[in-house]
C-alpha cells in the first residue's frame, strides 16, 4: 500500500524533487524553442484538468432548447430538471458544490527542496491556481487560460537523440533531491537489464476477426516512460474547452433518508529442460556487463537509432505513483468471484500452441483482405445506444468480464490474461488527436507478480531479445524465416540464435516459432549470470515492533508473536534465510540471537539521536541455525513489556537502526506501530481537527508533514530494503506522513483502526488472517520492472508503490503478489501504418530460493482510426480504476474539490464526445454506448467513496488509507471498494451454483445499491472489498435466523456478531460456503459484521447505497439529470 505524499513529484505539494510520482518522459518533454511539430503530436486530453471558466463556445453542444425525456414512471425520486432554477444573478452553468459552499484551492504548504533536478526544469513559478470550483466567475475580468503541462524547458541536446538502448548520460538519480538526501546509490544488486510491460496469459475467447500488423521498416525506438519531472501543484493541462466549469452536481431538496457517516503457489510450473549447450553470445543475448542497470540492455544495442526530436508532451494529469492500482474481473463463468477473479484464478486454459509455418507470414502480419476489414462491419453490442434516464436496471446480474480486444482469434487466444495486464481502451486510437476527441484516458493496469496457477518457466543460457530496443521475444513477433525474426515494438529484424532453434517441449529442432517463449504471453525465465550484479541476496526479514504502553494495551504483540511462531517454518526462503527483531518505545531494544547463547540477549540503546548497532554481527541470524532462540524470544516478548508505562514512541530512530541493520544485505522490514511517533527524528504532531471533518470545504493535510519518511524510504530503496507498515491504532497516526516509508520503498500498508484484542475481535481476526498471508506469500527481492511499448506510444506517468530509478525503470526492493500498478500513456507519433500495437512488462527479481528470474507479460491490441471503434473497445472498469488513481493525486497536488469536479467532468466529456461524434441520429435523453453504461454510476460511486466524499465525518487516516488502497490494489479488488456488491442471501439455492473442491457455492444475483432493493423480510450481504455487512431485515424469515444464525428470533441477534456459527444445516453450509468463497478470492481478509436496524454499523452499510440520496450527495438519478443538463448546454 502506499500512502500520503500522493503528490505528483514524490514530494510535498510544492514540487519536491523525488521521482516516484508521475514520471514524465524527458525525451518527450524537451521541445526546441520555436519549433512546431505539426499534427503528429497532440496534447493529451486530461480529465483531471481544472477547467478555467469561459463562455460557452459555438458548436460545443447541440444548440436549441433541450426537452428532457420524462423519467420512467416507476423511477422518480426527484423532480425533473426544471425544479433546479438558478438563483437570480447566478450564471446558468454554476451550481453550488455537493458538499456545501464552493471549495477553494488551498495553497499546499511544503518547503521546496533546494538542489538541482534532472532534467532541468523551468525556473518560472507555477501558474496561478485555476480552481475548477470557481463557480462565480467575474464577467468583467478575462479568465486566464491554463497553460499546458510544462515539465522541462531546457532545449534538447543537438544531434540525434539518444536511443532507448543508450545508457543515460550523467547521474540519472531519478530526481532525488541532492541537497536533502543526495542521490540514491545504485543498489548493490539487481539485474543489469531492462524489464518490460506485463501481459496476460492465454485468455481465450471467440473474437471477431480483426486486423494484424503489417511488416514495417525498422526505426529508432523512443524510450517509453521516464522519471517524473517536477510538477506544479495545479498545473492545468492543454485541453481547454471553451465553456464554464461544470462544477459539482446541484444539491437538492432535503433527503428522505439521512444515513449517518460510516466508521471506518508458487507460480513455477512446466519447467522446461535446458536446451543443448550453445554459444551464449548469440544475437539478442549480451555478454556480462559492468555494474549498470541499463548496461546490459544497452550492450547489444549498436549505434543509436534515429528517433523523433524531443517534443513537448501534453499529458493526462499526473498522478504520482504511490498506491497501487489494480487488475480486474474475469469471466463470470469462472470459478472465482466474478468481480475479483484476480486472486487465485487459474488461467482458463493451458498455454496455446500457435502454429506458424517457417517463412510464412507472422501472426503480426496482415493480408490485404484482412487489412480491408473494418471493425464497424456491424454494430457491436458494446455500441448499442442506451438511454440512461430510461433504462433503470443497468447493473448486470453477474460481474462484467473485461472486453475482448478485436483481434484475430489465433492472436487473442495467446494474448495476455486481463487479470495481469489490461488497457483502458482495448482499441488504440491511431493519433493523439483522435484520443483527445474521445475524451477517455489511455493507460495500462498491471498485476505483474500475481499468483498464477499456470506459469511456463524456461531455463536457457540464451534469452532472446531485440538487439535494438531489448524487447523479449514473444508471441506477437514475426518470423521472416527460420533464422530471422522482426521485433513487434521497434520492427528491427534480428537473428535467431542457434540454441533457440531447439524446442525443449517437443524436443524438436528447426521450429523456433513453436518455442514456449513464442507460445505464451506470460512466461518466466530463470536468468543466466549476466542478469546479476552480485550473488542473489538471501531472504532477510526484520521485524520492528512498537512496545509502548499503548501498543501493549491493544494486545497486538501476543497475536503477532503467536502468528509468527505458527508460520515460522512457512517463511519463504532457503538455508540462507535470516531474521532479526527490534523493539522500541522511548529507547531502541536489539536482540542478540547468536548461536550458542542459552537465551536471547536484550541490548538497549537509549541515545536515539545518534543511533548505532551494539553488536552488528549477531542481530540478524540464520533462521535454521538459531530457530530455538528465535522461538524463545517470541514466547517471552509479550510478557517482557506487560507492565510497561512508557508512553513515548521513537519510531524514526527505530527505522534508522533497522535500515543500518539491513543495508548490507537488503531485505524486508516489517514495522508495527500503534500511535503517533512523538520522540526523536521523525516525530509528528496531530494535524486532525475532528470538528472540521464534515464541514471543511476542502480536506487539509493529505500530504506528508515531513519528508523524513520519504528520504529514509529512498535510502532503503537504494539498499534493496522495502518497508511494510502495520498501523494498529484507535487514534490519529498521520498515515499521510508515515505511509511514505512504504510508498517509496515498494512496501505495503495495513491499517486496523480501533484495534483492540478485547473490544474489537473482528479486527483481531482480520489481523491474524492478513498476517498469515503476509508471512507466507511469495516474495521477490531486489526487483526492477520496465514497461515497453510499440514505437509511437509513450508512457508518462506511473502509479503504485515504487521508486523510479531511471526514466522508465521502477525500483522494487520487494515485490509481492498482491501489488498492482498503473501507467498513463500518450500517442507521440501517428500509428497510421500499424494494425496492432504491443506492450511488454518485464519484472526481474530474486526469488526467495536465491534464483534470479524474469517474468515477462506481453499484450497485443488493435489500432483503429474511428471514434466509434474506440468507444466500442472502452473498458469501463479499467477507465474508472485509472481515473481513481489520477483523482487521488489531484486531491493532494490541488484539492479534493478539484479532484471531484475532474471526475464529474470525465463522465460529461466522454458522453458529450459520444453524442456529438459517434451518434448519427440525435435523440433526447442521456445517451451512452452500452460499454460505458456503468460509467456515470462508477463516477458517482467514487464521489461517495471514503477517499473523495464530503459532508460526512471521515477520519483523516481513514481517508488517506482509502486513497492508498485505490492506488495500490489491483483493479479487481479496487472495484469492490468503489462499487460494492449486494446479494440477497436468505433464499440461496443450488441453482446455477459452482462446484469447487466438493463444495457447492451458490451464485445469487447482484443487486443495485439502493434501499429500494432491501426488504424487511429478507437478509442481504454487502461485499465492500475490505469489509462485509450481513443486514438482517426486521421481519426476516425465522427459518434463516434459526438455520444460519442459530437464534430463535430477530431480537436475539447479537449486536457485535462477526462470525457465523457452524451449524449442521443446508442453509448454514450454503451461506458460509458463499461468504468463504468470496473471501478466498482476495489476498486480504474482509471482516464480517452482522447488523440489524438498531446497529451502530447500519450507517456504514447505508453509506454504500450509492444510488440513494444522502444529505451531501445526489442520488444516481439526480446525478444523471445533472450530467444531462451539462451535456445539453
Amino acid at each position: 500500500m502506499s500512502t500520503a505524499g500522493f503528490n505528483s513529484q514524490n514530494g510535498t505539494g510544492t514540487g519536491q524533487t523525488y521521482a516516484n510520482g508521475p514520471s514524465q518522459n524527458p525525451v518527450g518533454l524537451q521541445q526546441l524553442p520555436g519549433v512546431s511539430y505539426g499534427m503528429t503530436h497532440q496534447p493529451t486530453y486530461n480529465p483531471m484538468q481544472a477547467k478555467a471558466p469561459a463562455p460557452p463556445g459555438p458548436g460545443l453542444y447541440p444548440s436549441g432548447p433541450y426537452q428532457p425525456a420524462p423519467p420512467v414512471s416507476s423511477y422518480q425520486p426527484v423532480p425533473p430538471l426544471a425544479s433546479y432554477p438558478s438563483p437570480p444573478g447566478q450564471p446558468l452553468l454554476t451550481r453550488p458544490p455537493m458538499g456545501g459552499p464552493p471549495p477553494h484551492t488551498p495553497s499546499q504548504s511544503a518547503s521546496p527542496s533546494p538542489g538541482p533536478r534532472l532534467p532541468p526544469a523551468h525556473g518560472t513559478p507555477p501558474p496561478p491556481a485555476v480552481s475548477s470550483s470557481s463557480y462565480y466567475p467575474n464577467p468583467q475580468q478575462p479568465q486566464p487560460m491554463a497553460p499546458a503541462w510544462q515539465y522541462s524547458a531546457a532545449p534538447p541536446p543537438m544531434g540525434p537523440p539518444t536511443s532507448m538502448s543508450a545508457p543515460p548520460r550523467g547521474p540519472v538519480a531519478n530526481h532525488v533531491n541532492p541537497a536533502a538526501s543526495s542521490t540514491v546509490p545504485p543498489p548493490p544488486s539487481s539485474a543489469a537489464y531492462s524489464p518490460a510491460p506485463p501481459a496476460l496469459l492465454s485468455h481465450s475467447a471467440t473474437q471477431p476477426p480483426g486486423p494484424r500488423m503489417p511488416p514495417i521498416s525498422a526505426h529508432g525506438y523512443t524510450q517509453p516512460g521516464t522519471a517524473p519531472p517536477p510538477m506544479n501543484p495545479m498545473a492545468p493541462h492543454t485541453y481547454q474547452p471553451s465553456r464554464a466549469p461544470y462544477g459539482p452536481p446541484p444539491t437538492g431538496p432535503p433527503p428522505t433518508m439521512r444515513p449517518t457517516p460510516p466508521p471506518t503457489g508458487p507460480p513455477v510450473a512446466n519447467a522446461t529442460p535446458p536446451p543443448p549447450k550453445a554459444d551464449g553470445t548469440m544475437a539478442g543475448n549480451g555478454p556480462p556487463a559492468p555494474n549498470s542497470y541499463n548496461h546490459i540492455d544497452n550492450k547489444m544495442a549498436g549505434l543509436p537509432q534515429p528517433g523523433p526530436p524531443g517534443r513537448h508532451l501534453g499529458h493526462y494529469p499526473s498522478l504520482p505513483p504511490g498506491y497501487q492500482n489494480t487488475s480486474t474481473p474475469q469471466n463470470a463463468t469462472s470459478s472465482l468471484h466474478p468481480t475479483i477473479q484476480a486472486a487465485t484464478h487459474p488461467y482458463t486454459q493451458g498455454p496455446q500452441q500457435y502454429q506458424q509455418p517457417p517463412g510464412g507470414p507472422g501472426p503480426a502480419q496482415l493480408s490485404p483482405s484482412l487489412a480491408a476489414m473494418s471493425l464497424q462491419s456491424s454494430t457491436p453490442e458494446s455500441l448499442r445506444v442506451v438511454n440512461l434516464l430510461q433504462e433503470r436496471n443497468l447493473l448486470p446480474p453477474s460481474p462484467i468480464p473485461p472486453p475482448t480486444p478485436c483481434l484475430l482469434q489465433d492472436l487473442q487466444k495467446i494474448n495476455c490474461n486481463p487479470e495481469v495486464f489490461r488497457s483502458t481502451l482495448t482499441s488504440i486510437p491511431q493519433t493523439q488527436s483522435l484520443l483527445n476527441k474521445a475524451k477517455m484516458p489511455l493507460g495500462l493496469l498491471l498485476h505483474p507478480f500475481k499468483d498464477l496457477s499456470q506459469l511456463p518457466v524456461v531455463t536457457s543460457s540464451t534469452i532472446v531479445r531485440c538487439r535494438s530496443c531489448r524487447t523479449y521475444i514473444n508471441p506477437f513477433v514475426s518470423f521472416l524465416d527460420q533464422r530471422r525474426w522482426k521485433c513487434n515494438l521497434c520492427y528491427r529484424v534480428n537473428d535467431v540464435p542457434e540454441e533457440f532453434m531447439y524446442n525443449p517441449v517437443s524436443r524438436s529442432y528447426g521450429e523456433p516459432h513453436k518455442r514456449p517463449e513464442v507460445q505464451n504471453a506470460t512466461i518466466e525465465f530463470i536468468a543466466p549470470s549476466e542478469y546479476m550484479l552480485r550473488p542473489p541476496q538471501p531472504a532477510v526479514y526484520l521485524f520492528v515492533l512498537d512496545v509502548s504502553h499503548n501498543a501493549v494495551e491493544t494486545g497486538y504483540l501476543k497475536v503477532f508473536c503467536q502468528s509468527l511462531l505458527d508460520n515460522i517454518n512457512a517463511l519463504p526462503g532457503d538455508s540462507r534465510t535470516k531474521v532479526g527483531f527490534i523493539t522500541f518505545d522511548s529507547t531502541i531494544h536489539f536482540y542478540n540471537l547468536q548461536e550458542g547463547l542459552s537465551q536471547p540477549q536484550m541490548l538497549i540503546v537509549s541515545d536515539i539521536e545518534d543511533i548505532f548497532l551494539p553488536t552488528p554481527d549477531s542481530l540478524l541470524v540464520n533462521l535454521n541455525e538459531c530457530k530455538e532462540l528465535v522461538q524463545d524470544l517470541l514466547k517471552s516478548l509479550p510478557n517482557l513489556f506487560e507492565k510497561t508505562m512508557e508512553t513515548q514512541s521513537a519510531l524514526g530512530s527505530a527505522l534508522q537502526a533497522a535500515f543500518k541493520l539491513l543495508s548490507p544485505t537488503g531485505g524486508r522490514m516489517s514495522v508495527f506501530q500503534t500511535q503517533l511517533p512523538n520522540l526523536g527524528v521523525g516525530a509528528l504532531q496531530s494535524r486532525e481537527d475532528p470538528n472540521q471533518r464534515a464541514s471543511a470545504k476542502d480536506i487539509q493535510h493529505l500530504s506528508p508533514a515531513t519528508d523524513f519518511y520519504k528520504k529514509l524510504a529512498l535510502d532503503c530503496s537504494g539498499q534493496q530494503v522495502a518497508v511494510d507498515l502495520f498501523l494498529l491504532s484507535s487514534q490519529y497516526c498521520d498515515l499521510a506522513s508515515l505511509g511514505c516509508i512504504s510508498r517509496y520503498s515498494a512496501g505495503s500498508i495495513y491499517y486496523y483502526p480501533s484495534y483492540h484484542h478485547q473490544h474489537n475481535p473482528a479486527q483481531v481476526e482480520c489481523f491474524q488472517k492478513d498476517l498469515k498471508r503476509y508471512l507466507t506469500r511469495k516474495i521477490g527481492f531486489e526487483a526492477v520492472m520496465r514497461i515497453r511499448c510499440t514505437k509511437g506510444l509513450s508512457i508518462h506517468t506511473f502509479h503504485g508503490n515504487f521508486f523510479v530509478r531511471s526514466t522508465d525503470l521502477l525500483s522494487l526492493p520487494n515485490v509481492n503478489p498482491d501489488a498492482g500498478f498503473a501507467v498513463q500513456m500518450s500517442i507521440e507519433e501517428n500509428l497510421d501504418d500499424m494494425q496492432v500495437v504491443s506492450f511488454q512488462a518485464a519484472l526481474l527479481y530474486t526469488s526467495s530460493k536465491g534464483e534470479r528470474r524474469i517474468r515477462v507479460h506481453t499484450l497485443c491490441l488493435p489500432v483503429v482510426n474511428s471514434l466509434s471503434d474506440i468507444f466500442a473497445g472502452a473498458d469501463v472498469q479499467a477507465i474508472s480504476g485509472l481515473l481513481a488513481c489520477m483523482a487521488v493525486d489531484r486531491s493532494v497536488t490541488a484539492s479534493l474539490s478539484d479532484a471531484r469536479d475532474a471526475m464529474t467532468n470525465a463522465a460529461i466529456d466522454s458522453l458529450t464526445s459520444y453524442r456529438q461524434s459517434v451518434l448519427t441520429i440525435q435523440q433526447p435523453g442521456l445517451l451512452s454506448p452500452a460499454c460505458l453504461r456503468l460509467f456515470p454510476l462508477f463516477i458517482l460511486a467514487l464521489l461517495k467513496q471514503k477517499s473523495f466524499r464530503t459532508g460526512t465525518s471521515t477520519k483523516l487516516d481513514d481517508r488517506v488509507f482509502a486513497m492508498c488502497q485505490l492506488k495500490y490494489q489491483p483493479l479487481a479488488y479496487a472495484m469492490l471498494m468503489i462499487h460494492p456488491a449486494l446479494y440477497r442471501i436468505d433464499d440461496l439455492t443450488d441453482e446455477g451454483a459452482l462446484n469447487i473442491s466438493e463444495r457447492t457455492i451458490p451464485q445469487p444475483r447482484l443487486l443495485q445499491l439502493s434501499v429500494e432493493k432491501l426488504s424487511r423480510e429478507a437478509a442481504f450481504l454487502m461485499d465492500a472489498g475490505t469489509v462485509m455487512y450481513l443486514w438482517i431485515g426486521r421481519n426476516c424469515n425465522p427459518n434463516f435466523l434459526t438455520q444460519v444464525l442459530g437464534v430463535p428470533n430477530y431480537a436475539s441477534v447479537p449486536d457485535n456478531l462477526y462470525m457465523l456459527p457452524e451449524l449442521d444445516t443446508a442453509e448454514s453450509q450454503r451461506t458460509r460456503a458463499f461468504i468463504g468463497w468470496l473471501r478466498d478470492q482476495r489476498p486480504f481478509f474482509p471482516s464480517l459484521h452482522v447488523i440489524r436496524d438498531e446497529s451502530q454499523r447500519k450507517a456504514s452499510f447505508m453509506q454504500n447505497m450509492i444510488e440513494d440520496r444522502t444529505e451531501s450527495a445526489l442520488s444516481y438519478y439526480e446525478f444523471l439529470l445533472h450530467l444531462q443538463q451539462q451535456i445539453s448546454k
